[in-house]
């Protein structure tokens, strides 16, 4: 079995097989090429962002910096705004839905080491190479989900549609859709529901209007 067939399968993986380590410093590159250039080089970093991710849907605008690891494992949708130093640690594979907006400092980590020291330090392989071995689980984000800033969504997690989470928030489990959680760790605070509409908020609405 290849080493992305065990990260695919949720199994022990040597992050330093050659193949994975050649994918990696690929994208390491591009993150500095994109990091590199200006806000209004809008082609060249659509460019460099489509070499970098296995998906990117139509108007998604990364501030910047970012940093990807893998990066073909993330599959992102149309719309997305990421503020300054979007992380995404994508070993596993990353799914974000459409119109989603994330704040400065938001982090997605897939991967995960053992809890044993020993065991984090060295495992045998079934050749019987002695190597430092990890594993990882897949993070899915729905459609408009808005996290605040500084965010960390942490291995395993899905957070359904519609969801906002509150700045600073470590997000360790499931967050079902349509939710408002806040916290670290994470947790459910209420539903959003018609009472959270702007309408009920007219200092804050002013002039403007609700689109039916």
């Amino acid at each position: 079995m290849y080493e992305e067939e065990k990260i695919q399968a949720g199994i022990l993986f040597d992050p330093a097989d050659p193949e994975l380590k050649a994918i990696k410093l690929k994208t390491h590159n591009l993150n500095i090429d994109y990091n590199a250039t200006y806000e209004d080089e809008t082609e060249k970093r659509d460019r460099i962002l489509h070499d970098i991710v296995g998906e990117l849907g139509e108007n998604s605008f990364m501030q910047g910096p970012i940093y990807f690891h893998y990066g073909k494992h993330t599959k992102i949708g149309k719309n997305l705004f990421a503020n300054f130093n979007f992380t995404v640690q994508d070993d596993a594979a990353v799914t974000i839905g459409d119109h989603c907006n994330f704040g400065p400092n938001v982090t997605i980590v897939t991967p995960l080491h053992p809890m044993i020291a020993s065991e984090r330090n060295q495992m045998r392989t079934a050749s019987g190479e002695i190597k430092r071995l990890c594993y990882a689980k897949p993070v899915t984000i729905g459609d408009n989900c808005w996290f605040g800033a500084g965010v960390t969504v942490c291995p395993g997690v899905t957070v359904g549609e519609g969801c906002v989470i509150g700045a600073g928030s470590v997000v360790t489990k499931d967050i079902p859709a349509h939710s408002f959680a806040a916290g670290v760790p994470c947790r459910v605070i209420r539903p959003i529901t018609e009472a959270d509409s702007m309408r009920y908020n007219p200092a804050v609405l002013a002039d403007n209007q609700i689109i039916e």
